[in-house]
């Protein structure tokens, strides 16, 4: 018990002798000062910089708001529909015999448009039943896809996948009541459920058809045109017997007014309907706006001064429990730069980007508060980590600070420009995921850099990662300071 209070005891006046060796050091405050100056400097930069412009019907001007879901993510909702009013319960069936499709390629000729046959990933084809036609409203589909075989989408951001197929298929869709259902056949005999999801507050009177749509093809961040193409055949409605209307559901018109840019269609032959469509029906990662945690791209060289200012406060601190003091004190004055940073930089940002009317990507309440604390504790982390590497790394400071960039700025740099984004699943970097205000969906592709929103892990596992490394550095340094100092106190006993 003895023991217990007495480390106890120490453990406390090692708070209070670093809560005063802090207040002295002039250094370290500087550089969490400097830290916070260069971060938000930088945020500010990029937010005052950016103009985006659309071209829309009524000429080149700023763009629209994102049009907003159901459940309030940006979305994009273009695509071709041939459909019929269904009132109360009823459903549709169909077999995708072919899927097919066009996209553009990088120019071999420059000035010649490359265009190719072939589909994307997630170019779509099935079946579709939504409240209306207006875009962003609820809807279910069914659907064949280019290259992750059956899926049940509702909503933009949901996906339930179904089996692995890329070949014809029978797809079936339900209504009743709210209760939308979803299957898929072989053969059209024997029905496998995908999915059953439930549209609240549907009208009586929904629209139920066919529909075809593709993102673009993506070059390095950016997208370039594609299109599916769908033939639909053994088609059977049930609860609907009306003429088939066709919508190209969000199309855009060139400069004119006029023109439709890039327009689907629709072929009926023989009992087939072949359906033309392009856009996308889903979450907007990129298209929906610039998004909050852009604010923070300058984190990483802001956390410079942090770990070298962690690194020379470890100053080679021997005793173990004057190191895990030192930990908490640091780990403190780092999270508080951290939160100022963020606090400052996220808001003002985004206020700044409004005044300049660019789009923006919602962000809830909650996952600004994730964004700007979870910088706070990344940059505490991250501090704590490199006092860790320090205090084992025993060759100096200059050692001790390049390794700890070296695990936490640089692989963040590399993902930042599209390369090696596996090294934000396996290094410190990780933490940087806790900042991203644009979940990344399993069913849209992006370009594999943060610029783009891409991050492999969730931003609670990445900040897992980072807290873990901090961790076991400085659990390991107590440790091996621990061996250390009972190995000095043995020789001076013999």
């Amino acid at each position: 018990m003895r023991s217990s209070t007495a480390g106890q005891d120490g453990f406390s006046q090692g708070l209070r002798a670093e809560w005063a060796r802090l207040r002295s050091s002039r250094g370290l405050l500087l550089a969490m000062a400097a830290s916070v100056l260069v971060t938000v400097s930088l945020g500010l930069l990029i937010a005052g910089g950016v103009r985006t412009t659309c071209v829309t019907g009524k000429g080149e001007g700023p763009c629209p708001a994102p049009l907003l879901g159901p459940d309030g993510t940006a979305v994009k909702d273009k695509y071709y529909f041939v459909h019929q009013p269904l009132k109360g319960n009823g459903g549709i069936t169909a077999r995708v015999s072919d899927l097919t499709g066009q996209l553009r390629l990088p120019d071999v000729v420059p000035g010649v448009r490359n265009v190719a046959e072939g589909v994307v990933p997630w170019a779509k084809a099935g079946l579709l039943v939504r409240q209306s036609l207006k875009q962003g409203t609820p809807y279910a589909a069914v659907m064949l896809t280019g290259a992750h075989g059956v899926r049940m989408q509702h909503n933009y951001v949901h996906d339930i996948p179904g089996g692995p197929h890329n070949g014809p298929q029978w797809l079936r869709l339900t209504r009743s009541g709210d209760t939308i259902s979803g299957y898929e056949s072989d053969d059209g005999r024997t029905w496998t459920r995908i999915g059953t999801v439930e549209l609240a507050g549907l009208p009586e009177t929904v629209e139920i058809g066919l529909f075809a749509t593709s993102p673009g093809v993506l070059w390095d961040m950016a997208k370039a045109f594609a299109q599916a193409t769908a033939t639909f055949d053994r088609i059977t409605l049930q609860g609907a017997d009306g003429s088939w209307r066709h919508d190209d559901v969000g199309v855009g018109l060139e400069s004119d007014g006029r023109t439709p840019h890039h327009p689907g269609g629709v072929v009926e032959s023989g009992g087939k309907l072949i359906v033309t469509g392009g856009g996308d029906i889903g979450p907007a990662t990129v298209e929906g706006g610039i998004r909050a945690d852009l604010m923070l791209i300058g984190g990483a060289v802001g956390l410079i001064p942090v770990l070298v200012a962690a690194v020379t406060f470890c100053a080679a601190e021997r005793r173990a429990r004057r190191l895990a003091a030192r930990a908490v004190v640091l780990g403190a004055v780092a999270f508080v730069a951290g939160l100022v940073t963020s606090g400052v930089v996220v808001p003002a940002g985004l206020a700044l980007l409004r005044a300049h009317r660019n789009p923006i990507q919602p962000i809830t309440l909650g996952t600004g508060l994730r964004v700007v604390v979870g910088h706070a504790v990344l940059t505490a982390a991250a501090a704590v980590l490199a006092l860790g590497l320090a205090a084992l790394v025993r060759r100096g400071v200059v050692a001790a600070a390049g390794l700890s960039v070296a695990l936490v700025v640089v692989p963040y740099g590399l993902a930042t420009a599209g390369l090696a984004p596996w090294l934000l699943m396996v290094t410190p970097a990780a933490g940087f995921a806790v900042t991203q205000s644009v979940p990344t969906f399993a069913h849209v592709d992006v370009g594999p850099s943060l610029l783009g929103g891409y991050y492999p892990l969730s931003p609670w596992a990445g900040l897992a990662v980072t807290c873990g490394y901090a961790a076991f550095a400085l659990a390991a340094a107590i440790a091996a300071h621990g061996r250390r100092a009972r190995r000095e106190l043995d020789s001076r006993l013999r």
